[in-house]
């Protein structure tokens, strides 16, 4: 028999004991998954991410002492295999756009089923990031507006372009395919949107990332909205 995958260790990350206490019991009973420890605040988590060595860290954003943005930037940059995912419970919380900008690889809302919360601690255990098509992209957009016009008032500049065709360093078939995942789109539904095969869009991805030195599709998403690959509709 072919032998079986190593679990994903996950640290549980919340200033509230039945939050924690609760993803506890929903993940024991899920495949694949093993809860190593918890944790109940920021300070907290980096002592046991230092000690346990999880694979992913669900982190909360509001807690005292160290909250969950400051906890992510310290997670990243100490242990760079150990993947976070921000827990919120809602998808405009301004905080985990800070967060996604500070390392993390996508996000979850505190009210997502146990089995949404597996498969999305499978995901960034992959390498990969939790970048859905609705909530995550209506996050990123609203926020990157924000930024936008705080960026444009200090400078007083005029309106943001409306788009840009391409960036230095990438062809346009490459700042396609960043365009693409700033959209909330899979590497299967690129392919399918391109015209081309799933190893190509892989091999685009890959040099994307690396071209522009980011870690994740999170990351390339604010990236193509804060440069203007990808710009927000106005209201109206």
């Amino acid at each position: 028999m072919p032998e079986q995958p190593a679990p994903v260790r996950v640290l549980i990350v919340d200033d509230q004991t039945m939050v924690r206490e609760g993803f506890a019991f929903l993940l024991h009973a899920q495949p694949g998954i093993e809860v190593v420890g918890t944790a109940a605040d920021g300070c907290e988590a980096l002592d046991r991410v230092e000690e346990l060595r999880p694979d992913v860290v669900l982190m909360d954003v509001r807690m005292p002492e160290m909250d969950g943005l400051e906890a992510t930037a310290e997670i990243v940059a100490r242990t760079p295999d150990t993947r976070v995912l921000i827990l919120t419970t809602y998808d405009l919380d301004e905080y985990v756009y800070q967060a996604l900008c500070a390392g993390a690889s996508g996000f979850l809302l505190k009210d997502a089923s146990a089995r949404q919360l597996a498969e999305g601690i499978r995901v960034v255990a992959s390498g990969e990031s939790l970048l859905a098509p609705s909530a995550t992209r209506r996050l990123i957009t609203e926020f990157t507006r924000l930024a936008g016009r705080e960026t444009e008032a200090a400078a007083g500049s005029g309106p943001r372009p409306a788009a840009m065709t391409s960036l230095p360093g990438l062809t346009e078939r490459e700042t396609d395919v960043l365009a693409l995942i700033a959209q909330g789109y899979s590497n299967t539904e690129i392919s399918s949107h391109l015209f081309v095969t799933e190893s190509t869009v892989k091999s685009h991805v890959s040099k994307v990332l690396v071209k522009l030195g980011l870690r994740d599709r999170t990351q390339a998403a604010i990236y193509a909205y804060e440069t203007g690959v990808v710009v927000v509709a106005s209201p109206g």
